[in-house]
């Protein structure tokens, strides 16, 4: 049997750091970075008799979630210890939820190939991240840094309705971009704030029951996830089409073979010996607190998009690549209210400030450049002070070094050559080293004028105004 005799099962499970300015149960900061063990105290270090406390705003951002994805809200809620051995969780458990979490039955709307798809959520809830091991390279030992230990988190655990990588990776994306416009994280996946556990399991099409699932921990990358969902896929096909048995565990994904590697058997809840948390109240929500947080929700994509499009005249592709990242939209936003220009802003977020950001693999958040400097390179093409070229040429160097970018057209000598004269010097020196162009020209040819005026950009470097260009060209030509 072929792969296409087969049908993957896919399940997310999203842990996204919350921007609290302090830890889910004590004071200490939850900044990232800092010396080893800096951020912490007797509460995540877990010393005799120290209780924790639970923080207030970690509730009100996992209800915000919650609501930003149409889930129920829990108005009888608790936390719950998950007994397991960690060793950078000095408790040796996580306080964690359990069968009471804040958010259930939600769901989120992916675009795919074949079209849109909905995709189930099962339930939201809160708790603890764990600490950081450092380990040697040479095996002589690990250290242990707690600053991440008991960093709030929520956990957002999907129904298994995803059926390939693109609809996986499509699922994540759209997780990110809603968590970053209702700003309850920063989503930086190079930092951890965002990582998923992937459940993938296969069955020959037609069958109802699942396959056995294994799952790959912390994956921090669109790119590992794709591949580590593509490589799960063939394994296990491979493993039912050669007679075997296909492990219920959980893998690690090395980004450099492209393999999963075996870890340990995968556990079920039981295995976690859940129990209340005896040192934590029950989490009691009302009506009013729950509509108090829903009116702090923002405006979000899908009425972001749907604005763009009736009342900027964006195209819907356009609308769409914006709205993906609330840090785009921002932008886009901001310089299109500075320069008046939203078409040409939305322009070139959608081309060269996008190419950049994959040639750099860089995300949205890390644009270096701000609105008002994008609005003025906008507003230099529409005043003719630069070409489109010299303004990819300015681009690039916003990238690199941030400034205004009249200073970086001062400093390089790449204003518009607008003078007739010049211009047309240009013109008759291009036209009598390119005869044949004229006869193409004539000939019907009309690719002949756009190979002269590139002849004529090549020659002014860049610089010369293209509009001008174009029509004494054309006016040469009638000649």
């Amino acid at each position: 049997m072929a792969r296409e005799d087969y049908e993957s099962v896919i399940g997310l499970e999203v842990h996204a750091e919350l921007a609290t300015k302090t830890k889910i149960f004590c004071s200490c900061k939850t900044e990232f970075g800092g010396e080893p063990n800096s951020h912490c105290c007797p509460v995540c270090m877990a010393l005799p008799g120290a209780l924790p406390v639970l923080n207030e705003t970690v509730v009100e951002y996992a209800v915000k979630a919650g609501l930003a994805m149409d889930c129920t809200i829990a108005k009888d809620s608790k936390n719950d210890r998950k007994n397991y051995f960690y060793p950078d969780l000095p408790k040796s458990y996580q306080i964690s939820q359990y069968d009471k979490p804040l958010c259930t039955k939600g769901k989120v709307e992916i675009e795919t190939s074949e079209g849109s798809k909905v995709i189930g959520i099962t339930r939201i809830h809160i708790e603890e991240d764990a600490g950081k091991l450092n380990h040697d390279e040479l095996g002589r030992g690990s250290l242990v840094d707690l600053n991440r230990a008991g960093v709030p988190l929520i956990e957002i655990v999907s129904e298994p309705d995803m059926r390939s990588s693109e609809e996986a990776e499509n699922y994540l994306r759209k997780i990110k971009s809603i968590l970053e416009y209702i700003e309850v994280s920063d989503c930086k996946m190079q930092e951890g704030s965002l990582r998923a556990d992937v459940n993938v399991s296969v069955r020959k099409k037609g069958e109802t029951k699942f396959g056995t699932r294994t799952e790959m921990k912390n994956m921090n990358s669109f790119r590992s996830i794709v591949r580590g969902i593509e490589y799960e896929i063939e394994r296990q096909i491979g493993v039912l089409e050669a007679g075997g048995k296909v492990e219920q565990e959980t893998l690690r994904w090395d980004e450099v073979s492209g393999r999963t590697f075996s870890m340990r058997d995968k556990e079920d809840a039981q295995d976690y010996r859940y129990f209340p948390e005896p040192d934590l109240v029950a989490i009691c929500l009302s009506d009013e607190y729950i509509e108090k947080v829903r009116k702090t929700l923002p405006e979000m994509p899908e009425v972001r998009e749907k604005r763009y499009i009736e009342s900027l005249g964006l195209t819907p592709k356009d609308a769409k690549i914006i709205v993906s990242s609330k840090h785009l939209s921002d932008l886009f936003e901001k310089a299109s209210s500075i320069c008046g220009n939203p078409k040409a802003v939305a322009n070139w977020i959608r081309s060269d400030v996008s190419r950049i950001l994959n040639e750099k693999e860089l995300e949205p958040s890390q644009i270096p450049f701000t609105a008002e400097q994008l609005a003025e390179l906008v507003t230099l093409i529409d005043n003719n002070t630069i070409s489109s070229a010299i303004a990819k040429k300015v681009l690039e160097e916003l990238f690199e070094h941030p400034e205004k970018p009249s200073t970086i057209i001062e400093k390089n000598g790449w204003v518009q050559i607008s003078d007739e004269g010049a211009i047309q010097a240009v013109v008759k020196k291009v036209l009598e080293n390119n005869p044949q162009s004229i006869v193409d020209y004539k000939a019907g040819k009309d690719r002949a004028l756009g190979f002269l005026v590139g002849q004529a950009m090549k020659e002014t470097k860049g610089k010369a105004n293209p509009k001008m260009l174009n029509e004494m060209f054309l006016e040469e030509l009638k000649k």
